[in-house]
Protein backbone atom coordinates (compact mmCIF):
# COMPACT_ATOMS: atom_id res chain seq x y z
CA UNK A 1 0.00 0.00 0.00
CA UNK A 2 1.38 3.70 -0.51
CA UNK A 3 3.03 5.57 2.30
CA UNK A 4 1.70 8.83 2.91
CA UNK A 5 4.13 11.98 1.66
CA UNK A 6 2.36 14.23 4.56
CA UNK A 7 0.35 13.84 7.55
CA UNK A 8 -2.63 15.50 8.23
CA UNK A 9 -3.63 17.32 11.82
CA UNK A 10 -5.79 19.12 13.46
CA UNK A 11 -3.43 22.00 14.07
CA UNK A 12 -3.95 25.16 16.66
CA UNK A 13 -2.63 29.21 15.14
CA UNK A 14 -1.71 30.56 17.76
CA UNK A 15 -2.18 31.49 22.12
CA UNK A 16 -4.79 33.76 20.94
CA UNK A 17 -7.40 31.35 19.19
CA UNK A 18 -6.13 28.26 20.54
CA UNK A 19 -9.33 26.48 21.07
CA UNK A 20 -9.68 27.03 17.35
CA UNK A 21 -8.24 23.66 15.64
CA UNK A 22 -8.05 23.56 11.79
CA UNK A 23 -7.45 20.50 9.48
CA UNK A 24 -4.14 21.02 7.81
CA UNK A 25 -1.95 18.97 5.67
CA UNK A 26 1.83 19.25 7.39
CA UNK A 27 5.17 17.79 6.23
CA UNK A 28 6.52 14.93 8.46
CA UNK A 29 10.48 14.72 9.43
CA UNK A 30 12.20 12.64 7.02
CA UNK A 31 11.56 8.86 7.01
CA UNK A 32 14.78 7.47 8.90
CA UNK A 33 16.40 4.07 9.33
CA UNK A 34 14.59 3.35 12.78
CA UNK A 35 11.28 5.07 12.61
CA UNK A 36 8.21 3.74 12.75
CA UNK A 37 5.08 5.01 10.51
CA UNK A 38 2.46 4.71 13.09
CA UNK A 39 -1.68 5.13 11.27
CA UNK A 40 -3.58 6.71 14.88
CA UNK A 41 -6.30 5.22 16.04
CA UNK A 42 -6.87 7.59 19.40
CA UNK A 43 -5.37 9.93 21.31
CA UNK A 44 -5.74 10.68 25.03
CA UNK A 45 -6.26 14.64 25.80
CA UNK A 46 -3.34 15.48 28.58
CA UNK A 47 -3.23 19.26 29.93
CA UNK A 48 -0.05 19.82 28.34
CA UNK A 49 -2.23 20.26 25.42
CA UNK A 50 -3.48 23.06 26.82
CA UNK A 51 -0.46 24.75 28.75
CA UNK A 52 1.09 23.99 25.46
CA UNK A 53 -1.23 25.74 22.78
CA UNK A 54 -2.62 28.94 25.35
CA UNK A 55 0.80 30.33 25.90
CA UNK A 56 0.43 28.79 28.96
CA UNK A 57 4.58 27.35 28.78
CA UNK A 58 5.95 30.51 26.75
CA UNK A 59 6.37 30.53 23.30
CA UNK A 60 5.55 27.49 20.70
CA UNK A 61 5.75 26.91 17.20
CA UNK A 62 3.07 27.07 15.61
CA UNK A 63 0.98 25.68 13.41
CA UNK A 64 0.74 23.10 15.85
CA UNK A 65 -0.90 19.84 16.44
CA UNK A 66 -0.51 18.34 19.74
CA UNK A 67 -1.86 15.33 21.85
CA UNK A 68 0.64 12.93 22.79
CA UNK A 69 -0.92 9.55 23.96
CA UNK A 70 -1.22 7.87 20.90
CA UNK A 71 -2.41 4.68 20.17
CA UNK A 72 -2.54 3.57 16.56
CA UNK A 73 -1.26 0.52 14.47
CA UNK A 74 2.97 0.32 12.76
CA UNK A 75 2.45 0.85 8.72
CA UNK A 76 5.74 1.23 7.75
CA UNK A 77 9.18 0.27 9.38
CA UNK A 78 12.22 1.31 9.09
CA UNK A 79 14.86 -0.92 7.71
CA UNK A 80 16.80 -0.85 11.10
CA UNK A 81 13.94 -1.30 13.15
CA UNK A 82 14.03 -4.48 15.72
CA UNK A 83 11.47 -3.65 18.18
CA UNK A 84 8.14 -2.89 16.04
CA UNK A 85 6.88 -5.31 13.82
CA UNK A 86 4.36 -3.67 10.72
CA UNK A 87 0.63 -4.48 11.51
CA UNK A 88 1.49 -4.41 15.27
CA UNK A 89 -0.64 -2.34 17.61
CA UNK A 90 1.64 0.74 19.50
CA UNK A 91 1.57 3.28 21.31
CA UNK A 92 3.62 6.56 21.80
CA UNK A 93 3.98 9.27 24.91
CA UNK A 94 4.91 12.57 25.09
CA UNK A 95 8.81 11.89 24.30
CA UNK A 96 10.06 11.03 20.89
CA UNK A 97 13.99 11.45 21.08
CA UNK A 98 16.75 10.91 22.89
CA UNK A 99 20.72 10.56 22.17
CA UNK A 100 20.95 6.90 23.63
CA UNK A 101 24.26 7.31 24.18
CA UNK A 102 24.96 9.54 27.27
CA UNK A 103 25.10 8.27 30.60
CA UNK A 104 21.67 8.76 31.21
CA UNK A 105 20.55 6.86 28.28
CA UNK A 106 22.84 3.89 28.85
CA UNK A 107 20.83 3.95 32.60
CA UNK A 108 17.10 3.74 31.12
CA UNK A 109 16.71 7.46 32.23
CA UNK A 110 16.57 8.39 28.61
CA UNK A 111 14.05 10.37 29.73
CA UNK A 112 16.58 12.95 31.63
CA UNK A 113 18.54 13.26 28.56
CA UNK A 114 19.98 16.54 27.69
CA UNK A 115 18.68 16.08 24.38
CA UNK A 116 15.30 15.04 24.85
CA UNK A 117 13.04 16.27 22.45
CA UNK A 118 9.16 16.47 22.79
CA UNK A 119 6.54 14.09 20.45
CA UNK A 120 4.86 17.78 19.42
CA UNK A 121 6.27 20.73 19.09
CA UNK A 122 10.37 20.04 19.13
CA UNK A 123 12.51 21.04 16.28
CA UNK A 124 14.01 18.32 14.75
CA UNK A 125 17.57 19.30 15.00
CA UNK A 126 18.97 17.75 11.17
CA UNK A 127 15.84 18.65 9.24
CA UNK A 128 14.03 21.31 11.17
CA UNK A 129 10.76 20.36 10.88
CA UNK A 130 8.64 20.95 13.95
CA UNK A 131 7.35 18.18 15.35
CA UNK A 132 3.34 17.19 15.46
CA UNK A 133 1.37 15.23 17.88
CA UNK A 134 -1.68 13.02 18.04
CA UNK A 135 -4.38 14.66 16.69
CA UNK A 136 -3.12 13.86 13.39
CA UNK A 137 -3.34 10.90 10.70
CA UNK A 138 -0.25 9.56 11.42
CA UNK A 139 3.06 10.08 13.78
CA UNK A 140 6.85 9.11 12.71
CA UNK A 141 8.53 8.23 15.53
CA UNK A 142 11.85 6.22 16.77
CA UNK A 143 11.16 2.81 17.41
CA UNK A 144 12.54 3.49 20.63
CA UNK A 145 9.29 5.69 21.75
CA UNK A 146 6.94 3.29 19.59
CA UNK A 147 5.34 0.95 22.53
CA UNK A 148 3.83 -2.36 21.61
CA UNK A 149 0.28 -2.37 23.10
CA UNK A 150 -0.86 -5.93 24.58
CA UNK A 151 -3.65 -7.59 23.47
CA UNK A 152 -5.55 -7.18 26.82
CA UNK A 153 -5.54 -3.05 26.56
CA UNK A 154 -8.27 -1.40 24.45
CA UNK A 155 -6.88 1.25 22.69
CA UNK A 156 -8.61 3.85 24.47
CA UNK A 157 -7.83 2.79 27.80
CA UNK A 158 -3.85 2.55 26.88
CA UNK A 159 -3.68 5.50 25.22
CA UNK A 160 -3.91 7.55 28.83
CA UNK A 161 -1.62 5.55 30.28
CA UNK A 162 1.28 6.60 27.74
CA UNK A 163 1.74 9.84 29.42
CA UNK A 164 -0.58 10.60 32.65
CA UNK A 165 -0.18 7.05 33.17
CA UNK A 166 3.76 6.84 32.89
CA UNK A 167 4.08 10.13 34.80
CA UNK A 168 2.47 8.17 38.08
CA UNK A 169 4.00 4.93 37.85
CA UNK A 170 7.44 5.88 37.60
CA UNK A 171 7.93 7.78 40.42
CA UNK A 172 6.06 5.14 42.52
CA UNK A 173 8.50 2.56 40.74
CA UNK A 174 11.53 4.35 41.54
CA UNK A 175 10.44 5.09 45.13
CA UNK A 176 9.58 1.84 46.72
CA UNK A 177 5.85 1.77 46.03
CA UNK A 178 4.82 -1.54 47.11
CA UNK A 179 3.48 -4.12 49.72
CA UNK A 180 3.98 -2.62 53.47
CA UNK A 181 4.32 0.84 52.14
CA UNK A 182 1.53 3.59 52.60
CA UNK A 183 1.88 5.84 49.69
CA UNK A 184 -0.68 9.23 49.21
CA UNK A 185 -1.31 10.67 45.87
CA UNK A 186 -2.34 14.24 46.21
CA UNK A 187 -5.05 15.50 43.40
CA UNK A 188 -7.09 13.10 41.51
CA UNK A 189 -7.02 14.24 38.09
CA UNK A 190 -5.83 12.23 35.03
CA UNK A 191 -2.55 11.61 36.72
CA UNK A 192 -3.72 10.99 40.49
CA UNK A 193 -6.16 9.04 39.63
CA UNK A 194 -3.33 6.77 37.68
CA UNK A 195 -1.37 7.16 40.52
CA UNK A 196 -4.30 5.55 42.93
CA UNK A 197 -4.51 2.72 40.52
CA UNK A 198 -1.02 1.67 39.96
CA UNK A 199 -0.09 2.25 44.03
CA UNK A 200 -3.12 0.04 44.68
CA UNK A 201 -1.43 -2.78 42.00
CA UNK A 202 1.78 -2.25 43.14
CA UNK A 203 0.32 -3.53 46.79
CA UNK A 204 0.79 -0.20 48.67
CA UNK A 205 -1.61 1.06 51.29
CA UNK A 206 -2.95 4.56 49.14
CA UNK A 207 -5.01 7.55 50.41
CA UNK A 208 -5.97 10.05 47.82
CA UNK A 209 -5.82 13.20 49.07
CA UNK A 210 -7.85 15.60 47.60
CA UNK A 211 -9.46 19.43 48.42
CA UNK A 212 -12.34 18.42 49.28
CA UNK A 213 -14.90 15.47 49.58
CA UNK A 214 -16.19 15.23 46.13
CA UNK A 215 -14.13 12.40 44.86
CA UNK A 216 -13.99 10.48 47.93
CA UNK A 217 -16.72 7.74 46.27
CA UNK A 218 -14.56 7.55 43.15
CA UNK A 219 -11.63 7.19 44.99
CA UNK A 220 -12.65 4.20 46.76
CA UNK A 221 -13.98 2.51 43.29
CA UNK A 222 -10.31 2.95 42.44
CA UNK A 223 -9.15 1.20 45.47
CA UNK A 224 -7.93 3.72 47.54
CA UNK A 225 -8.03 2.21 51.25
CA UNK A 226 -8.43 5.96 52.99
CA UNK A 227 -9.04 9.47 51.86
CA UNK A 228 -7.95 12.94 53.18
CA UNK A 229 -10.08 16.44 52.75
CA UNK A 230 -7.54 19.27 52.89
CA UNK A 231 -10.49 21.45 53.67
CA UNK A 232 -11.21 19.42 57.00
CA UNK A 233 -9.87 21.30 59.96
CA UNK A 234 -6.66 19.25 60.99
CA UNK A 235 -6.84 16.91 58.60
CA UNK A 236 -3.29 15.72 58.46
CA UNK A 237 -2.91 15.11 61.93
CA UNK A 238 -3.90 11.52 62.84
CA UNK A 239 -1.86 10.89 59.61
CA UNK A 240 1.42 12.64 61.17
CA UNK A 241 4.72 11.16 60.11
CA UNK A 242 3.24 7.93 58.63
CA UNK A 243 3.44 8.41 55.21
CA UNK A 244 6.92 6.58 53.50
CA UNK A 245 6.02 8.02 49.79
CA UNK A 246 3.51 10.96 48.28
CA UNK A 247 2.98 11.67 45.04
CA UNK A 248 1.73 14.92 44.01
CA UNK A 249 -0.14 15.49 40.94
CA UNK A 250 -2.05 18.93 41.59
CA UNK A 251 -2.11 20.89 39.04
CA UNK A 252 -2.38 24.09 40.87
CA UNK A 253 -0.49 25.73 44.43
CA UNK A 254 -3.22 28.18 45.01
CA UNK A 255 -4.15 28.26 48.82
CA UNK A 256 -1.73 25.10 49.07
CA UNK A 257 0.20 24.44 52.48
CA UNK A 258 3.07 22.55 51.65
CA UNK A 259 3.93 22.49 55.36
CA UNK A 260 0.83 20.57 56.42
CA UNK A 261 1.46 17.87 53.43
CA UNK A 262 4.91 17.08 54.16
CA UNK A 263 4.09 16.76 57.54
CA UNK A 264 2.65 13.77 56.63
CA UNK A 265 6.25 11.68 55.61
CA UNK A 266 7.91 9.44 57.71
CA UNK A 267 12.31 10.04 58.50
CA UNK A 268 13.69 10.58 55.31
CA UNK A 269 10.52 9.64 53.13
CA UNK A 270 10.00 11.34 49.71
CA UNK A 271 7.66 13.80 48.23
CA UNK A 272 7.27 13.80 44.68
CA UNK A 273 5.93 16.61 42.47
CA UNK A 274 4.91 15.43 38.84
CA UNK A 275 2.27 18.20 38.06
CA UNK A 276 3.60 21.27 35.98
CA UNK A 277 1.46 24.20 37.39
CA UNK A 278 1.95 27.63 35.82
CA UNK A 279 2.67 30.66 37.45
CA UNK A 280 5.87 31.35 40.16
CA UNK A 281 5.20 27.82 42.12
CA UNK A 282 5.76 27.84 46.15
CA UNK A 283 8.04 29.06 48.14
CA UNK A 284 10.22 26.66 50.28
CA UNK A 285 12.25 27.23 53.33
CA UNK A 286 14.74 24.62 54.89
CA UNK A 287 12.76 24.84 57.69
CA UNK A 288 9.73 22.62 56.33
CA UNK A 289 11.80 19.73 56.05
CA UNK A 290 13.80 19.85 59.63
CA UNK A 291 11.32 17.74 61.91
CA UNK A 292 11.47 14.72 59.53
CA UNK A 293 14.23 15.33 57.56
CA UNK A 294 12.02 14.51 54.08
CA UNK A 295 13.38 14.74 50.53
CA UNK A 296 11.70 16.55 47.96
CA UNK A 297 11.62 16.23 43.89
CA UNK A 298 10.31 15.57 40.91
CA UNK A 299 10.06 13.30 38.33
CA UNK A 300 9.78 13.46 34.49
CA UNK A 301 7.40 10.63 32.49
CA UNK A 302 9.64 7.28 32.36
CA UNK A 303 11.82 5.12 30.62
CA UNK A 304 11.38 2.68 27.66
CA UNK A 305 11.44 -0.33 30.42
CA UNK A 306 8.79 1.31 32.66
CA UNK A 307 6.31 1.83 29.68
CA UNK A 308 6.53 -1.94 28.68
CA UNK A 309 5.94 -2.43 32.58
CA UNK A 310 3.08 -0.74 32.93
CA UNK A 311 1.26 -1.92 30.32
CA UNK A 312 1.89 -5.51 31.25
CA UNK A 313 0.78 -4.70 34.71
CA UNK A 314 -2.12 -2.63 33.63
CA UNK A 315 -2.87 -5.58 31.13
CA UNK A 316 -2.22 -8.58 33.85
CA UNK A 317 -4.38 -6.74 36.72
CA UNK A 318 -6.92 -5.84 34.40
CA UNK A 319 -6.64 -1.67 35.40
CA UNK A 320 -9.30 0.65 33.65
CA UNK A 321 -8.54 3.97 32.73
CA UNK A 322 -12.08 5.86 34.11
CA UNK A 323 -11.95 7.74 30.19
CA UNK A 324 -14.62 9.44 28.72
CA UNK A 325 -14.21 9.04 24.70
CA UNK A 326 -15.19 11.67 22.19
CA UNK A 327 -15.35 11.42 18.05
CA UNK A 328 -12.10 13.65 16.94
CA UNK A 329 -13.41 16.99 14.75
CA UNK A 330 -12.51 20.53 15.34
CA UNK A 331 -15.81 20.82 17.76
CA UNK A 332 -14.88 18.20 20.08
CA UNK A 333 -11.35 19.20 20.61
CA UNK A 334 -12.58 22.59 21.23
CA UNK A 335 -15.27 21.67 23.58
CA UNK A 336 -13.05 19.05 25.33
CA UNK A 337 -10.78 21.45 26.11
CA UNK A 338 -12.92 23.82 27.39
CA UNK A 339 -14.02 21.49 29.67
CA UNK A 340 -10.49 20.42 30.70
CA UNK A 341 -9.52 23.76 31.42
CA UNK A 342 -12.50 23.78 34.10
CA UNK A 343 -11.24 20.47 35.32
CA UNK A 344 -14.61 18.99 34.31
CA UNK A 345 -13.39 15.52 33.45
CA UNK A 346 -13.17 12.37 35.22
CA UNK A 347 -10.76 11.46 34.68
CA UNK A 348 -9.14 11.65 31.14
CA UNK A 349 -10.72 12.58 27.87
CA UNK A 350 -9.80 10.32 24.91
CA UNK A 351 -10.08 11.25 21.18
CA UNK A 352 -11.22 8.73 18.76
CA UNK A 353 -13.05 7.57 15.45
CA UNK A 354 -10.07 8.62 13.53
CA UNK A 355 -11.17 6.71 10.41
CA UNK A 356 -14.18 9.14 9.69
CA UNK A 357 -11.57 12.36 9.93
CA UNK A 358 -8.51 10.97 7.72
CA UNK A 359 -10.41 7.83 6.07
CA UNK A 360 -9.42 4.35 6.64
Amino acid sequence: MPYPDKFTGFQVNGPETWKEFHKNEFQPKPFGDYDVDIKIECCGVCASDIHTISGGWGEQHFPLAVGHEIVGKALRVGPKVTLIKEGQRVGVGAQSYACLECRQCKNDNETYCKHQLDTYGAVWPDSGVVSQGGYSSHVRTHEHWVFPIPDALPSPIAAPMLCAGLTAYSPLVRNGCGPGKKVGIVGLGGIGHFGVLFAKALGAEVWAISRSHAKETDALKMGADGFLATSDKGWNEPHAMTFDLIVNTANSFEGFDLDAYLSLLDVHAKWVSVGLPEGDGIKVRNQTFLSNGCFFGSSHLGSRKETLEMLQLAADKGIKTWVEEHPISEKNLAEVMTRLDKNDVRYRFCMTNYDEQFGA
